[in-house]
């Protein structure tokens, strides 16, 4: 038997609620219809850790925060030679390529098992540049300083780009994973296309026109309920302050954010509607698993809060719709939870390799014919004493916040949480079952161990405050690049920084 091809397509910050025949009446999404009908959707899939650069090792490894002891932006991903997705792939006989946003760390121009990359990340500026850059340069677009969105003070400031559809990032992307397809013709060996989106992560900047597909007075606006203070948690408040957005709610601006993030998606749309064009060319669109998720979601003014980092649903929920000619359902939708982990066995299995032992996911066409797992679904978000350790198990959700101090319980059949039942006896059975699982699995691990005590419960903290003063916590994430020069006698105020949230 044949070994399919595999495509990967991974875009940034996308929410799983933005998929238009997933039920989004809003969103125009054509494209990603198409999968849905042709594939199998997997509605409450979850992110190991609501944060780019953990969730990346732990999609490409198959193994959770505490096993990788990657729980943050800031923390390096296991060593280059610790078996990925692509290294795994590439033993397996496969031609492995990446394209796009991969947001390695330490080294982000790593292979990690990629035999060739066409790099493209989120933050332009190194002294080479990535590829995407040189494209640029080549092109003569040298006046952007910040290709993917002006940042800084206008993070959440939804902005059209400065660059022409056809120079945009997303579009490079399309264009560099239709050429690889292309490529591949002559070949009889068995490939693995990486095709990294860097949005609809912010700055929210779709191209001209399409800005404009999207009205701000057509969108819904956010969701706040009354009792927030319940539903929300120190992580939420830490992103307000940094992203410039803890000011006061302005409704009309946070549904112009929804409509140029949604814009962003579309765009993406497009590029996968061109990407499965060249592989029905090419007649290897039977011959292809693809695969279609994001790395974490997107809170969008939701509980009056804007990033990711959290456990609510709009931030932990992901999109993932597999297609696979007789492994995978037509039109199928499968509830029960999965993982970003659960890619590394389900690509494996199809190359008719086994995973390697440590690997905490599984086979997701398994999941898809009613095969239960044994353990919850974990997520671990971890940067110093900002820890949230949770897990879901059928449709209850459980999350422990160290820096509030605090149980956290949700029933995921609801769209939004609305109401924690951590104190309600009702609910005492399924708030214990998930405590006692997750504790277990903390203790398990020195990078989790550190949120328990010595008899093995969390580790009771004094709950975190926010700074009084209003500029305490504010970031310029300015590109580390050299300082761009205006005519004397101006001084231009580029101070750069330390880039936390990327």
């Amino acid at each position: 038997m044949n070994k399919p091809n595999i495509l990967h397509i991974v875009t940034d910050q996308q929410r799983f609620d933005t998929i238009h025949a997933l039920g989004n009446k809003f969103i125009q999404t054509p494209h990603l219809d198409r999968l849905v009908a042709e594939g199998t959707s997997f509605t409450h899939t979850y992110c190991p850790t609501a944060e780019c650069v953990p969730s990346r090792a732990s999609m490409i490894t198959g193994m959770n925060a505490d096993k990788t002891a990657c729980g943050s932006n800031a923390d390096p991903m296991p060593p280059e030679d610790h078996p990925t997705i692509m290294s795994l792939l590439a033993e397996a006989g496969y031609r492995t390529h990446g394209v796009g946003k991969c947001h390695f760390t330490p080294d982000p121009w790593a292979m990690r098992g990629f035999q060739s990359r066409d790099t493209q990340e989120e933050i332009a500026g190194s002294p080479s540049g990535d590829d995407y850059v040189k494209y640029l340069k080549k092109s003569g677009q040298t006046h952007v300083l910040e290709p993917n969105g002006i940042r800084g003070e206008m993070y959440y400031v939804p902005q059209p780009s400065q660059l022409p559809a056809k120079h945009h990032p997303t579009n490079w992307v399309g264009d560099r994973s239709v050429r690889f397809i292309k490529q591949r013709k002559r070949s009889s060996q068995p490939w693995y296309l990486y095709a990294g989106f860097i949005h609809p992560h912010p700055p929210f900047a779709p191209p001209n026109p399409w800005h404009k597909l999207y009205r701000a007075p057509d969108m819904p606006l956010p969701f706040i309920p009354e009792n927030i203070e319940e539903l929300t948690c120190f992580i939420n408040q830490i992103q307000n302050r940094y992203k410039f957005r803890d000011r006061g709610l302005d409704m009309n601006l946070i549904r112009c954010i929804r409509a140029y993030y949604y814009a962003c998606i579309s765009f993406v749309d497009h590029q996968v509607g061109r990407i499965l064009s060249a592989l029905e060319a090419e007649g290897e669109l039977d011959n292809t698993l693809i695969a279609y998720t994001s790395d974490h979601g997107e809170l969008l003014g939701d509980y009056a809060s804007f990033g990711k980092r959290s456990f609510h649903e709009v931030t932990m929920r992901v999109p993932m719709i597999v297609r696979q000619n007789r492994r995978f359902k037509k039109g199928g939708r499968c509830s029960a939870p999965a993982s970003l982990v659960d890619l590394l066995p389900t690509f494996l299995k199809a190359a008719g390799k086994a995973p390697p032992p440590e690997v905490d996911g599984v086979d997701l066409s398994g999941i898809a014919r009613g095969k239960k797992r044994a353990d919850p679904v974990y997520f671990h978000y971890h940067r110093g004493k900002e820890a949230i350790l949770g897990g879901v198990k059928g449709p209850w959700k459980y999350a422990w916040s160290a820096p509030d101090n605090r149980e956290y319980l949700f029933d995921t059949r609801s769209y939004y949480e609305r109401r924690n039942l951590a104190d309600s006896p009702k609910h005492s059975r399924q708030l214990n079952a998930l405590r006692k699982s997750l504790q277990a699995r903390a203790a398990e691990h020195p990078f989790s161990k550190s949120a328990l005590d010595k008899d093995g419960g969390w580790k009771q903290r004094t709950p975190q405050k926010m700074p009084k003063d209003p500029d305490k916590g504010l970031l310029y994430q300015d590109p580390p690049k050299a300082k761009p020069k205006l005519p004397d006698p101006y001084v231009l105020t580029y101070p750069g920084s330390k880039n936390r949230d990327s």
